[in-house]
C-alpha cells in the first residue's frame, strides 16, 4: 500500500514538472534547459527529460541558440504555438463571429458577419460555414483542433449542453447539439459575460479575484474568485444586468422595472446614431450637446452600479464589452463619480477596462479549449 501510494506520488510530481516546464516555455520565449533549470529550481535531467518527451510529442521546438564566444551555444526552446487550436463562436441578435486561437491564447484568424439570429437548419449551416472560414483562413489542421466553443447570451446548464434562460433570443431551451449540427467538432456552449470573463483572466493571470461587466447591447457580468469563474449555486450568478438601480424605473427585458440593463446597455447610446456605437463616440468626440447629456446621464448610472459591485465583492473591476472598448479615455470621470459614492474610501483603483477590446466572447468561449488541453500535458 505504501509503495503504491509512494509511486502515486511520483506519478503527480512528474506531471507537476512537465506541465510547469510546459507553461514556463508558453509564457516566456526562447529559454535555453539552464533557464528552466533555475526558473523552476529544478535538476537538469528533469528539464532534459521533460524537453525531449515535449519535443517528442511535438509541444515544443528548437528556436535557436544563445552564448557568447567560447564554449557551446546552448539550444533555445519555444512551444509549437499551433500544435493545438480552438475556434470560438459569439452569437448575438444579428452578429456572429468566429476566431481561432493558438497555444498561447493568440487570436490568429478573426471572421465577423451580419446574420440575423433564428433557430433553424440555414442558420446552423451558416455557423457551420464560418467554423470552415476560420479554418481556411488560418490554414488550421484539422487534426489539431481542440473543439469549438459557442458564447450565447443566456445561462448554460453545468455540462455546458443546454440554454436554460434565454429571453434575448427567445431560446431557452436550445441544446449545443442543435448548434453543432454541421459542425465536425466537439463543442460547447457558454454564457457570453463569463466567456469574455475568461478571456480577461486568460490575458492577466495576476488577476485573482474581480468582477468583470461586460456593457454590450445587453449587460453580463462574470464573477471571478481564485482566478476561477464562479457560477454560483444555481448557475445564476454575475447577473448584474438585473440589478436595480432605478426604484420602478425603466422597464426591461426580463419583465422587471429600474434594472442596470436598461441604464447601461451599449444600445443606450447607440440609439442616438441610429445604432452605431462609434458613431455615438465621435459625436462625444466633437462635443456634441446631446451626446454629452446623454454619456453624463450614462457614467452616473454605470457609477452606481460600479459602486453597488464593489460594496458586495470589494475586489478588482473590469469593464468591457462595446463600451469597454471606448472607455479607456474616459476611465478618469467614471472614477471620479464612483469615488464619490464610496464611504470607506475616495481610491477607485480597482476599476480597470478590459483587456481584450474585441471578440471576447469568442476568444473566452475557445480558451477553455485550450485551457483543458495544457491541464492534460
Amino acid at each position: 500500500m505504501v509503495m503504491k501510494e509512494k509511486r502515486t506520488a511520483n506519478m503527480e510530481i512528474k506531471k507537476i514538472n512537465r506541465t510547469n516546464i510546459y507553461q514556463l516555455l508558453r509564457k516566456n520565449s526562447s529559454l535555453s534547459r539552464r533557464d528552466v533549470v533555475n526558473k523552476l529550481q529544478l535538476c537538469l535531467p528533469t528539464v532534459t527529460q521533460n524537453i525531449m518527451e515535449l519535443q517528442e510529442e511535438g509541444l515544443i521546438e528548437e528556436a535557436g541558440s544563445v552564448g557568447n564566444t567560447g564554449g557551446r551555444r546552448a539550444k533555445v526552446y519555444d512551444i509549437v504555438r499551433d500544435a493545438r487550436t480552438a475556434i470560438g463562436i459569439d452569437i448575438t441578435k444579428n452578429h456572429i463571429t468566429a476566431v481561432a486561437v493558438d497555444l498561447t491564447g493568440a487570436v490568429i484568424a478573426c471572421e465577423r458577419i451580419r446574420c440575423k439570429f433564428e433557430k433553424s437548419d440555414a442558420y446552423y449551416k451558416q455557423l457551420s460555414v464560418l467554423v470552415e472560414t476560420v479554418i481556411e483562413k488560418a490554414k488550421l489542421k484539422r487534426e489539431h483542433i481542440l473543439g469549438v466553443g459557442i458564447g450565447v447570451p443566456g445561462l448554460i446548464t453545468a455540462d455546458n449542453q443546454t440554454v436554460f434562460y434565454g429571453e434575448i433570443l427567445d431560446f431557452t431551451g436550445t441544446t449545443c447539439s442543435e448548434f453543432s449540427k454541421y459542425i465536425p467538432f466537439q463543442t460547447a456552449l457558454y454564457n457570453d459575460a463569463n466567456a469574455a470573463g475568461y478571456a480577461e483572466i486568460w490575458a492577466n493571470e495576476e488577476t485573482i479575484n474581480a468582477f468583470y461587466v461586460m456593457l454590450s447591447n445587453n449587460i453580463g457580468g462574470s464573477v471571478v474568485i481564485n482566478g476561477q469563474i464562479y457560477s454560483g449555486d444555481h448557475l445564476r450568478s454575475g447577473e448584474v444586468g438585473h440589478i436595480t438601480i432605478v426604484q420602478n424605473g425603466k422597464e426591461c427585458y426580463c419583465g422587471q422595472k429600474g434594472c442596470v440593463d436598461p441604464y447601461c446597455a451599449a444600445t443606450v447610446l447607440s440609439s442616438l446614431t441610429n445604432g452605431n456605437l462609434e458613431d455615438f463616440f465621435l459625436l462625444l468626440k466633437k462635443k456634441s450637446p446631446e451626446a454629452i447629456v446623454l454619456w453624463n446621464e450614462y457614467l452616473d448610472h454605470l457609477a452606481v452600479a460600479v459602486n453597488n459591485l464593489h460594496m458586495l465583492f470589494d475586489c478588482k473591476i473590469i469593464l468591457g464589452g462595446y463600451v469597454g472598448e471606448y472607455l479607456d479615455e474616459y476611465l478618469d470621470d467614471l472614477v471620479q463619480r464612483v469615488k464619490s459614492r464610496n464611504p470607506f474610501t475616495h481610491d477607485a483603483g480597482y476599476l480597470e477596462v478590459c483587456c481584450y477590446k474585441t471578440e471576447a466572447i469568442a476568444a473566452g468561449a475557445a480558451l477553455n479549449f485550450i485551457a483543458s488541453f495544457i491541464n492534460t500535458i
